[in-house]
């Protein structure tokens, strides 16, 4: 957007588009806020970001060039009794120990069985060598049964033959490069709770309209070297293999329990005391242990056992509400969320610069309270209230706390069934558990025929220090030495990402709120909780993002009302508009429905969805400026034909709705 076209007052100016930010943005512009929204980066969603391959490595450069912020003397811009408070104009690298590995090759070649697959071919060869042997003297009668299972061989074997070799075939760097638009990596791994905040907050606020998710199909576990599968439902625990039948009625008698309201006199007793003494008290088995820490309450032995059974209790009571599992992920990867919200900002008039920082406050000397804000073209724009990101003060006390992180592009699956579109997470424990994410093709993450794996653990070291050791465990890389078929990792990238600030220097202004970053739970409850805080702190007593209507339902400028019967939270129906006829849900007009695309970041942003520079006709809420950015998808559309889904729930994709399952 151009600076001079910038309205000079508003009630609102955020600066970040992560997932808290956009959040805020969306439920102030929802009440009739006037908000602008800016974002010094050249993408959406901040840390809570989604890259493609090649906006990753864009990233990568980006992160290793950040230099010190410049310092602007705006002094001139004061009136008497006003003080200024600078801010940093340059994105704050709160991202270390980056490190790369190209596992690639730059030529299409075979990957080089393991031993135990020499061995079977050796094996194999021989056998069909003693086949062709006839003994002297046998006549072709005696012969024949061996001639015709040899021909039910000759049958079988180009289909078995054909398909090791195609899934062998190395994909070469050159490759990932070209197919790179079809990736999108996020820089958080989290998951969705299916009765988590976020998705009630998606729901309530029609917001879940603009994107599509993706059940997250297995839980598995690390035990003993081997991954296994864990049972959550009853169906789940009552047909696995892995309990004995008295595991089982011991698993489903405590699971009841831990939903029964007299559960806190069950552990009033054990309350501070680990999550591990109070299972032991129950005498459960060893097996029913690790599963219940590790991979249902996702805690640590050493967790207290309220929190752990709090944890617990959470898990059970979102299973069942979309799939077998407590957790659902958004197609086209997690900065699909922030950009939604974004989204519903833009419809109800909030207006959206990219690249465009704030560089200082202006601040009443006799009351304290920001007043204005000076923007990176030196403008001067008042406001009510400003939202910042973190980060943006100059003497910020350092993070104290970072989340290690690893991404993988692999070449399959590290369970692999016959089911190959599947999510999984995956709890290995540790001295600093890891929590892995697994993510097949048809979440729009990754291009067919690899995967794509998120590691996280609380920081120890360096990532790499805390995260090789389980991708050469459970991967096959150069590092590691396997002699049982392992999926090959292809590229990997590893870095450390701070959790968020405890607190920023001096006191600030009273209607100045700073946001957080992600945190390093697997849910999103913190960022909505804090959204939530910030909104009430701007707007007491108002709605926190009531129902947005249906695009059929807003009314342009010289349109009469009609009776309609959709109401707030329903899913509206599709409609075609006539040519020349009055769209009632177009891509150029504040109130759509947009069309869900990918998040594709790193790329040149497009047009806004809000079209800000049209004629103030076209909608009662248009500002009247022009966009330079939008929230709308940074990409291009996906082709219908090419998407995965089939009538398979676990693979198609699931639009929300309260009370049903996808």
């Amino acid at each position: 957007m151009a600076s001079e076209h910038l309205p000079s007052e508003f009630d609102v100016v955020i600066l970040g588009t992560g997932l808290v930010e956009s959040v805020v943005a969306a439920a102030c512009s929802r009440v009739g806020q006037r908000v602008l929204h800016l974002d010094r980066r050249s993408y959406y969603a901040g840390k809570w970001a989604s890259f493609t391959f090649n906006g990753l490595l864009s990233w990568i450069e980006e992160q290793n060039k950040i230099t010190a912020s410049e310092e602007h003397d705006r002094s001139s811009q004061l009136e008497e009794g006003e003080d200024l408070i600078g801010l940093t104009t340059g994105d704050v690298s709160q991202v270390t120990n980056l490190q790369v590995f190209n596992y690639t090759s730059e030529e299409e070649e075979q990957i080089p069985s393991s031993p135990l697959e020499e061995e079977a071919k050796e094996d194999e060869e021989e056998e069909e060598g003693g086949a062709d042997q006839t003994p002297a003297g046998e006549t072709q009668e005696e012969g024949a049964p061996s001639s015709e299972s040899e021909a039910k061989e000759d049958i079988n074997t180009p289909a078995q033959k054909s398909q090791p070799e195609k899934s062998k075939r190395r994909l070469t760097y050159a490759e990932l490069l070209k197919e790179g638009r079809r990736f999108n990596i996020d820089l958080v791994s989290k998951l969705l709770y299916s009765r988590g905040s976020l998705i009630d907050l998606l729901i309530k606020s029609n917001v879940s309209r603009y994107a599509e998710f993706k059940n997250v199909s297995r839980i598995l576990t690390c035990r003993h070297g081997n991954l296994e599968q864990v049972p959550c439902s009853r169906s789940d625990v009552f047909s696995s293999k892995l309990l004995s039948v008295v595991e089982k009625r011991m698993l489903m008698r405590f699971l009841t329990s831990c939903l029964d309201r007299d559960t806190p006199l069950l552990y009033q007793d054990f309350a501070e005391r680990p999550y591990l003494e109070f299972l032991q008290h129950q005498k459960l088995s060893e097996n029913l242990q690790h599963f219940l820490i590790h991979s249902i309450a996702m805690t640590t032995p050493d967790t207290p056992t309220a929190a752990a059974l709090e944890a617990t209790r959470h898990f059970l009571k979102c299973l069942g509400r979309y799939g077998n599992t407590p957790f659902l992920f958004p197609l086209y990867g997690l900065g699909e969320i922030p950009q939604c919200f974004c989204r519903m900002c833009a419809v109800f008039g909030g207006i959206y610069c990219l690249r465009h920082s704030v560089h200082a406050l202006v601040v009443d000397k006799g009351s304290s309270r920001c007043k204005a804000v000076i923007d990176s073209t030196g403008q001067r724009i008042s406001c009510s209230h400003l939202v910042l990101e973190e980060g943006c003060f100059t003497q910020t006390a350092p993070p104290t706390r970072y989340v290690s992180r690893a991404v993988l592009i692999t070449d399959g699956s590290v369970l692999p069934t016959e089911a190959e579109q599947q999510v999984s997470i995956v709890t290995i424990p540790s001295e600093s558990p890891v929590r892995m994410v697994e993510l097949c093709p048809s979440s729009m993450t990754c291009i067919p025929g690899t995967h794509l794996v998120h590691l996280t653990c609380q920081s120890v070291g360096s990532a790499f220090e805390d995260l090789s050791p389980v991708v050469n465990r459970m991967f096959r890389t150069p590092d590691s030495e396997h002699t049982e078929p392992r999926p090959e990792v292809l590229w990997c990238l590893y870095f450390n990402m701070s959790e968020g600030l405890e607190s920023e220097a001096g006191e600030l202004p009273p209607n100045v709120s700073i946001c957080l970053g992600p945190d390093g739970s697997l849910g999103h409850d913190g960022a909505i909780a804090q959204a939530e805080l910030i909104f009430q702190k701007i707007l007491p007593g108002e709605e926190f993002c009531p129902p947005a209507p249906a695009p059929e339902d807003v009314l342009y400028q010289g349109e009469e009302p009609e009776a309609s019967s959709s109401q707030p939270g329903e899913e509206p129906e599709a409609s075609s508009s006539q040519p020349g006829e009055e769209p009632e849900a177009s891509s150029s007009r504040p109130g759509e429905e947009p069309e869900t695309g990918t998040s594709n970041q790193g790329e040149e942003p497009e047009a806004c969805s809000s079209h800000q520079g049209e004629e103030e006709e076209a909608s009662p809420t248009c500002q009247g400026e022009e966009s330079e950015t939008s929230p709308s998808p940074q990409g291009e559309e996906p082709d219908a034909s090419s998407s995965p889904c089939t009538e398979d729930s676990d693979t198609c994709p699931t639009q929300l709705e309260d009370g049903t399952q996808g």
